[in-house]
């Protein structure tokens, strides 16, 4: 689409004076949004900005108080996301909706399903895919189990999907967030193809770099309501930031090494079945039954005061690492915490010796998010203090050590009585962060600590780590951003199909080569 072409269409989406208010707060406030056709317009803003709410509302998801919605210049109107999708607008959501044991194109059409004779018309299925595969530069294999694909290529079927009922506007939500460099790159080219075929993107990122290369104008919200839309070529990323959150844009470097000679937690040959498998079962007779592993005899140590970072594309093995030292599930192997085998113990166990944990998904594994934050504080902590009272539930002990993690860790809340529901994703965390920082752990488990908050709350939760360390805490961190890695971590390691293939010096690599590693385009040899 020209210039000229550009300047007299009409708007793809008009949002004017839309507001939005829950019990106790104003989400949006007085938004005002021109959306451009044949445009990448992004939205920025901290957590809590209101971003979130926003994008339910133009989905159909969430009806707005007060203001009105224009798509193509008509007024419109959503009480469900069918009606947004009748005119045209479809979202990649975050956290992909997608059935594992379907195939890619049982994925897209599901809902949506074309017919013949009463019966699913799949080579009518196979054509309209392949055919929006091919025009969109969005190359994937219909036959293909889901299961099977890795990150960037669900991504891929998940635009596939909302293109495929027709959408000429997409939405989508922190799509980087668990993408490594070289993907990132093939989803931006994604992207320009369907900004040349026309299509709308509104591209929801707290990653500041990655908008301005890839937005043809930025909008920033701060506290429910617009405060400026700019051209990326007009800002960089600090005076980004400073529009966000009024402060400088923070870096994850870690300062002096705080690494001691004291071991807490040693691995030593962890190894797990992709059908699971009792202990004691043997690893070298799983790999002759041709039985995949998910973790395939997997050796580290983690000192006193040291962050050891974990890198890999999601469904390499990290997840179930992080399920068999937690005692989720079972594995071969032995896992000691400060000299003790704590292999064959509970999980409760596990916590109660000093294992903290900051899970991967906040919503499924982190939070109960229709009880209190101060009954959010107690979970995982419910026989210690300062929960536990003989046999009951200490609870005027419990809030008043809820408040200290709200003021220590600036959980921004009308008071801990409120819902952990009603707090934006960046607030959810710092009260997990401040939770599992609580009762002096001596090992520390950060999934994806800072995924999907904003450069205000990620500084925060950078800080916490680099305090914890500094006073002798063993961290695993497993992250999706890469920098975040490299400049948090003392030692790397690469994970990929459930081997340690690679320990890098974190002072000696970038993220492109790191990128290089995890995706096996670089065989893993040590560096460190």
């Amino acid at each position: 689409m020209s210039a000229d072409t550009l300047a007299t269409a009409r708007p793809a989406v008009e949002l004017e004076g839309i507001t939005k208010r829950f019990p106790g707060v104003v989400a949006n406030h007085d938004i005002r949004i021109t959306v451009r056709p044949g445009t990448v317009h992004a939205i920025v803003g901290e957590n809590g900005a209101g971003k979130s709410t926003l994008m339910k509302i133009l989905y159909g998801m969430q009806k707005p108080d007060e203001g009105t919605i224009r798509v193509n210049g008509e007024e419109v109107s959503f009480r469900t996301p069918s009606d947004a999708i009748e005119v045209g607008i479809g979202m990649v959501h975050q956290h992909f909706m997608l059935a594992d044991n379907l195939t890619v194109l049982e994925n897209i059409v599901l809902g949506a399903e074309p017919k013949k004779f009463a019966r699913l018309d799949t080579a009518f299925a196979r054509r309209r895919i392949t055919e929006l595969a091919e025009s969109h530069g969005l190359r994937v294999d219909p036959d293909k189990l889901v299961e099977d694909l890795g990150v960037g290529d669900r991504q891929r079927v998940e635009i596939l999907k909302v293109l495929y009922r027709g959408a000429r506007i997409l939405i989508l939500d922190e799509p980087t967030a668990v993408l490594v460099p070289q993907e990132v790159e093939e989803l931006f080219q994604n992207l320009r193809e369907l900004k040349s075929e026309g299509l709308t993107v509104i591209f929801i990122s707290h990653k500041l770099d990655e908008v301005l290369g890839i937005a043809d104008e930025i909008t920033v919200i701060r506290r429910g309501t617009t405060v400026a839309s700019v051209d990326p070529g007009d800002v960089t990323a600090r005076q980004l930031a400073e529009l966000m959150v009024g402060s400088e844009l923070p870096t994850p470097e870690t300062r002096e090494s705080t690494v001691t000679d004291v071991v807490t937690l040693k691995i030593g040959n962890l190894t797990m079945g992709a059908d699971g498998h009792r202990p004691g079962a043997d690893p070298a007779k799983l790999r002759e039954e041709g039985r995949r592993l998910l973790l395939d005899d997997v050796s580290f140590e983690i000192h006193q005061g040291e962050i050891l970072g974990i890198a890999g594309v999601e469904g390499n093995g990290q997840s179930e690492l992080i399920e068999a030292i937690m005692g989720i599930r079972p594995a071969h192997g032995t896992i000691e915490l400060a000299g003790q085998d704590i292999s064959g113990w509970s999980t409760l166990r596990r916590r109660e010796s000093g294992i903290g944990y900051i899970p991967e998904d906040r919503h499924r594994q982190g939070l109960l998010l229709e009880a209190s934050l101060w009954e959010n504080r107690v979970l995982g902590h419910q026989t210690r203090k300062p929960a536990r009272r003989g046999i009951w539930v200490n609870r005027r002990a419990s809030r008043a050590d809820t408040q200290r993690i709200v003021e220590a860790y600036d959980v921004r809340t009308p008071g801990v009585d409120t819902l952990a529901l009603a707090l934006s994703g960046g607030n959810q965390q710092k009260l997990i962060v401040g939770r599992e920082m609580s009762g002096e752990p001596k090992f520390l488990i950060a999934a994806h600590p800072t995924r999907g908050v904003d450069v205000g709350a990620q500084a925060a939760i950078w800080d916490h780590l680099r305090d914890a360390r500094a006073a002798g805490l063993a961290v695993l961190l497993i992250s999706a951003d890469l920098d975040e890695l490299i400049g948090l971590s003392d030692t790397l390691r690469v994970i990929y199909r459930g081997r340690i293939v690679a320990a890098l010096d974190p002072t000696d690599i970038t993220p492109e080569r790191l990128g290089g590693y995890m995706t096996g385009a670089i065989a893993g040899t040590e560096e460190s």
